[in-house]
This record gives C-alpha cells, structure tokens and sequence, in this order.
C-alpha cells in the first residue's frame, strides 16, 4: 500500500472529527504551496484566498456564492488553524457523545453558512464596517465550531470540564466565556471574525433550542423558579388505602410507565444508535436492566 493510497484508507475509516481536521490541514498546506508559486512568479495574491474567502461585499459575493461554504475550510496562519482544529477537536468528540455524525457535519456545515451570512449583512448595515467593506474577507474554521460548542452547551449546560489549576467548570459558563470575548473584541481588531463567530453561535444555540424534542436541561432551573413562586400552599391531602387492591394497581402503572419509557429509548437506539441517547436515559436503561 503506497502513501497515497494509505492516506485514503485512514480517510476513509476515520470519524466525521478527524475528516474534517484532514480537510482543514490539507486545504492550508495547499494553501502555502500556492504561496510558495506566487513568490516564485512575483504574484501577490494567492488564488486559493482569493477565490475561496467569503468577500464582506455583496456584490463580490454574487460573483463567488461558493464561498459561504469554502471559507470555513480555508487558514492563512498556523496559530490560527492550530487552535481551531485543537479545538474542534475536543469540542467535536464531546458533541458526538450525545449527537450523530451526520448532524456534527450539520452543526459544521450550518454554522459556518449562517456565520457567512451575518458576517455580510454586518458589513453592509453597520457604518464602522461599511467603508472597508470592499477590502475584507472571512476565512477560518471558527464560525462551524463555534455552532458546534454553544450547540452542545445549550443541550447540557451543567456538565462539567476539569482545568488544571481553575477545577470544574460548568459548559454554560465557558459558552457564555467564549461568545462574551468575541463581543468585547470586535473594536480591537477582526470584527468581521469575531462576528461570524457569533453567527455561528446563534445558530447552534437556537438549532438546539427549536430541534430538541425533550425540555433542554437549560430551561429548568427557569422554569423551577416560576413554579416555586406561583406556588399555592395547599395542605396535604391524605390517602387511606382499605385495601391492598389498589396499590397493586399502582405498581401495575408505574411499570407500565416504566415501560413505555424503555419502549421510547429502544425506538430511539434503532433509529439512531445507542450513542444518541442523553445521559438520564443511559442510567434509566442501566437500572432497568438489574
């Protein structure tokens, strides 16, 4: 088996993170061999950046529509793809614990299209960015991970990241960390990046918001608070049982409830795969199973 052909193997058999981290590192190595041409015959555009950036301007962009997609896969700095790609990473293995492949590439795809079209419609609304429309261009894969994290945030915002030196760290705190700092860098430089990265923030948080089937874990302590609070104080109501007759037929429904509940799960793991389901209904299975 040749290089090349070993090459397409781990491709091919490797999961949806590391294609796309393939991808991302064989689109920047082109990259830096175009430059390396343009040196040697005194051009200074790269055609690669060129014809695969994402343009602020509209009419730029009608020209190249292509480039809402492109740009995402598309680095010019090492810095810059070496964080995105560590990044998209971890984030990328953490979100396919509770979601699919197919929607990853989704949340990817997405974000980086809905980060485009924010990025756009910023450039021609907002004055600061309007004079230098016409010389900026979006490139990078932050906006599709950006979607990516805040989407994985938003379905479990109580689970927690262990750092060295900080401890555990809830995964709504560091979403609010992550979107807060691209907030507060848009005068300093890279404003258009920072607010593709929003866009594609956006999109994961209410992609979860609106797809979800179940109550997202994100609204329940909300939603504990106004009950709390409109809470009747009603005095307890007694139950006499004359006979066993009846709490028989209440374990009667508790298992039948039960078992509606493991009907539901083991629909969902046949429509989707063991590994699409929450962590409560993992545990519920288990304690099933005993």
């Amino acid at each position: 088996m040749n290089t090349l052909e070993n090459l397409k193997y781990r491709f091919k058999n490797a999961g949806i993170v590391e294609q796309l981290i393939y991808i991302n590192l064989t689109v920047f190595l082109l990259v830096f061999i175009t430059n390396t041409f343009g040196f040697l015959f005194q051009s200074n555009n790269n055609l690669l950046v060129e014809w695969f950036s994402l343009p602020a301007s509209f009419d730029d962009f009608l020209l190249k529509p292509w480039t809402i997609i492109t740009y995402g896969f598309l680095h010019t700095g090492f810095i810059h793809i070496l964080s995105n790609l560590i990044a998209l990473f971890y984030i990328g293995h953490l979100f396919k614990q509770y979601f699919t492949s197919k929607q990853l590439l989704n949340f990817y795809l997405l974000g980086t299209i809905f980060g485009g079209v924010i990025f756009i419609l910023s450039y021609n609304f907002f004055p600061a960015l309007q004079k230098v429309a016409d010389n900026s261009l979006l490139l990078g894969a932050s906006a599709g991970i950006s979607a990516i994290f805040i989407g994985i945030a938003t379905y479990i915002p109580t689970y927690e990241l262990k750092f060295p030196l900080i401890g555990f760290v809830k995964l709504w705190v560091l979403a609010c960390i992550w979107v807060a700092m691209d907030i507060i860098q848009i005068p300093a430089g890279n404003a258009g990046g920072h607010i593709a990265h929003i866009g594609g923030a956006l999109f994961g948080f209410f992609y979860v918001v609106k797809a979800s089937n179940k109550e997202l874990e994100i609204f329940k302590p909300i939603k504990k608070t106004i009950k709390n609070i409109f809470k009747k104080k009603e005095k307890p109501l007694k139950t006499v049982y004359k006979s066993g007759k009846k709490a028989a037929n209440t374990n009667s429904f508790i298992k039948s409830e039960n078992q509606q509940k493991i009907d539901v799960i083991l629909e969902k793991i046949s429509k989707s795969g063991y590994d699409t389901l929450t962590k409560n209904e993992k545990d519920f299975l288990f304690k099933q199973s005993k």
